[in-house]
């Protein structure tokens, strides 16, 4: 009987309290842990998602084929960045030949079902973008996809986009649009409110219609000159495509025109400016 005792109590291990001393582990204490039950576990990778990364590494090594098939398949599944993907690569013809029906197709499908995303999230921008892609369609029409030019509707879709998402794209385009009189009335003054949202955000092609705007001034927007060659200056430092000439014509123009006090005071808003961009 002692031996028996003896192994059981050498059995037993032994551990060390936090002064040293030394303590009998009880059988439930050398079992191993298992997180609580309400403690949440990472969740399992879904196939859509491993679809979309798989076609986003494929298209990075050039390998365009595998990656549309990849993301096809994602999209198909209703994956919003897939679907963004793919209509963008059709949209800019970027390893497939252009095909602005597919395009329109995949952007109505993100706006159809996430034009409720929350603001402010990754994804959210990519439905923005959707719905900038869809009033750019709508301006000129899709005729092989039946889809006809409406301006009004161009509208829509901006000013949706500029509104609810507060999408600086959208904004400019919104602000355009009311400055032109497409899709609706012509509303400078409107116009000069959308503008100066997305260029307060560095949209520079907004920044260089808010310059004009200010520095010629229009029916409920009085004249700043010296404030629009700010926004032209900052817009023209930003302009380096080749598509984007008439912001530089844009600022050449005002500058010939704007007086020599006008100069310097946009050179002075210019460094408040940029000052206040830093912080």
């Amino acid at each position: 009987m002692f031996l028996g005792a003896v192994a059981a109590c050498l059995s037993v291990p032994l551990a060390h309290a936090f002064d040293g001393t030394a303590q009998t582990l009880q059988p439930y204490e050398t079992q191993p842990m298992t997180p609580p039950a309400n403690v949440p576990l990472a969740p399992a990778v879904r196939p859509v998602d491993e679809a979309f990364r798989t076609g986003a590494q494929a298209l990075r090594a050039g390998q365009t084929a595998k990656g549309i098939d990849a993301l096809g398949y994602a999209a198909s599944q209703g994956h919003a960045m897939a679907q963004w993907k793919l209509g963008r690569i059709y949209a800019d013809g970027d390893g497939v030949k252009r095909d602005d029906a597919k395009a329109f197709d995949y952007f109505s499908k993100i706006a159809n079902t996430h034009a409720e995303d929350y603001p402010g999230t990754a994804q959210s921008r990519f439905v923005a973008n959707a719905f900038v892609a869809l009033g750019s369609y709508y301006l000129v029409g899709i005729p092989s996809a039946g889809v006809k030019r409406d301006a009004s509707r161009a509208r829509d879709m901006f000013s949706y986009a500029a509104s609810y998402f507060g999408d600086a794209d959208a904004q400019y385009h919104l602000g355009r649009l009311y400055l032109e009189g497409v899709g609706g009335p012509r509303d400078a003054r409107n116009a000069g409110r959308w503008l100066t949202l997305a260029s307060q955000k560095g949209q520079f092609e907004a920044q260089a219609m808010l310059g004009q705007l200010l520095f010629r001034g229009d029916e409920g927007v009085p004249r700043q000159g010296a404030r629009g060659l700010m926004w032209l200056t900052l817009a023209r430092d930003a302009a380096v495509r080749p598509e984007d000439k008439w912001v530089v014509a844009l600022h050449e123009e005002a500058f010939a025109d704007a007086t020599p006090d006008e100069r310097e005071k946009a050179l002075l808003y210019l460094e408040t400016w940029l000052k206040t961009a830093k912080r």
